[in-house]
C-alpha cells in the first residue's frame, strides 16, 4: 500500500483531514516518482542481464548449489533458481514503485521461508542470491538509487535470513 493510500486510509478511520505531516510525506512521495520509476525501468530493462550475472556469482561463491545434492543441481534446477532470483527482482521494482515494501511482503514473501525450509532448500542461498543482484543491479545506478533500490533488495534478504 503506497503512502498516499495509507494516508487516506489511516485519515477516514479517524473521520479526518490529512494533517499537515502526512501531506509533506505524500508530497515527499509524488517528488520522488521519477527517480523510483527510473529505478524500476532499469531493473526491469536488464533483469535478465542481472539475473545471469548475479546467478554466475552466487554458483562461484556457493558452489555447494550446484554440486549434486544441491538445490540448483542440473539444468532444470539451475534454472528454477534463476527464475526464482528474477521473481524477487521482479518484487523489488514493485516495492521502488509504490515506495513501500508491502508489496513485496504481501505478494512474494509471506510464506516464502517456510516453504523453502520445507522444500530443503537453504535460505542463505536464496538470500545470497539477491545480495548478488543487489550488487549487480546498484551497480548500474547512480549512489543515490543504488541506495533506494538496496533498500528494498536489503528487505528481501532480511526475509530469507
Amino acid at each position: 500500500m503506497s503512502i498516499v493510500t495509507k494516508s487516506i486510509v489511516n485519515a477516514d478511520a479517524e473521520a479526518r483531514y490529512l494533517s499537515p505531516g502526512e501531506l509533506d510525506r505524500i508530497k515527499a512521495f509524488i517528488t520522488s516518482g521519477e527517480s523510483r520509476l527510473r529505478i524500476a525501468q532499469t531493473l526491469t530493462e536488464s533483469r535478465e542481464r542481472i539475473v545471469k550475472q548475479a546467478g554466475d556469482r552466487l554458483f562461484q561463491r556457493r558452489p555447494d548449489v550446484v554440486s549434486p545434492g544441491g538445490n540448483a543441481y542440473g539444468e532444470e534446477m539451475t534454472a528454477s533458481c534463476l527464475r526464482d532470483m528474477d521473481y524477487y527482482l521482479r518484487l523489488v521494482t514493485y516495492g521502488v514503485v509504490a515506495g513501500d515494501v508491502t508489496p513485496i511482503q504481501e505478494i512474494g514473501l509471506v510464506g516464502a521461508k517456510e516453504m523453502y525450509k520445507s522444500l530443503g532448500t537453504d535460505t542463505g542461498a536464496v538470500a545470497q542470491s539477491v545480495r548478488e543482484m543487489k550488487d549487480v543491479a546498484t551497480g548500474m545506478m547512480s549512489a543515490d538509487d543504488a541506495a533506494e533500490a538496496g533498500a528494498y533488495f536489503d528487505y528481501v534478504v532480511g526475509a530469507m535470513q
